[in-house]
């Protein structure tokens, strides 16, 4: 593989990862209701979750592929009512007072199994990255080898994107006072539904 093919891949991967969507909502949403320790478990589970979608496109498990292209609209569906389900919940117990959603921050863990949860139910990714990466491919080289390295930038790509809105949106949060903390309540859950929007609105590449 050319170092001109792998800026190109490089430059495409940074195009892809500022398009706004159901994983950057979520770790918005959930960074500014937990700041940067609930950001990067969020983070931390939407990265697990493409690692393995983008593992089963490199490895060309046919089977996985399979079955989320025919349950592309079940999967999609389930993921994009999560994330409507986390958005209203959200500016239900803003609307209730008593601290708002602050009340319904969720765990490291629970953040973590959030974005996990989110990532996996984008199969948009899985199909998107069979058409994708192949085409960065040299056939004459070592093709399971120029895979796995497009691979691993693709996801450390992706990652780091997303680790700089987690690390701008913390930055951000802390300067707001205590008077304005329920705006963030509001903003995380319109985040949330945006969220779900963007998912519920997926179409098959």
């Amino acid at each position: 593989m050319s170092a001109q093919v792998l800026i190109a891949f490089i430059a495409a991967c940074i195009l892809l990862a500022l398009t706004p969507g159901p994983n950057m909502s979520l770790i918005i949403a959930n960074t500014l209701r937990g700041g940067l320790a609930a950001g990067f478990a969020t983070l931390a589970g939407t990265t697990t979750g493409l690692a393995l979608l983008v593992a089963a496109a490199a490895l060309g498990m046919t089977s996985v592929m399979a079955f989320m292209s025919e349950w592309f609209d079940l999967i999609r569906w389930a993921g994009a009512l999560y994330l409507v389900y986390l958005g209203a919940r959200q500016l239900w117990l803003y609307r209730c007072g008593a601290g708002g959603g602050r009340l319904s921050l969720p765990s490291v863990r629970g953040a973590y199994a959030q974005g996990l949860f989110v990532s996996l139910s984008n199969p948009k990714v899985l199909l998107f990255l069979g058409a994708f990466l192949p085409q960065f491919v040299d056939p004459a080289a070592d093709v399971v080898r120029q895979l796995a390295v497009l691979a691993v930038v693709f996801v450390l790509v992706l990652a780091a994107v997303d680790a700089v809105y987690t690390l701008a949106v913390a930055r951000a949060r802390i300067t707001i006072d205590a008077a304005r903390l329920g705006r963030l309540d509001v903003a995380s859950g319109i985040m949330l539904l945006l969220g779900g929007l963007a998912l519920a609105i997926t179409r098959r590449p």
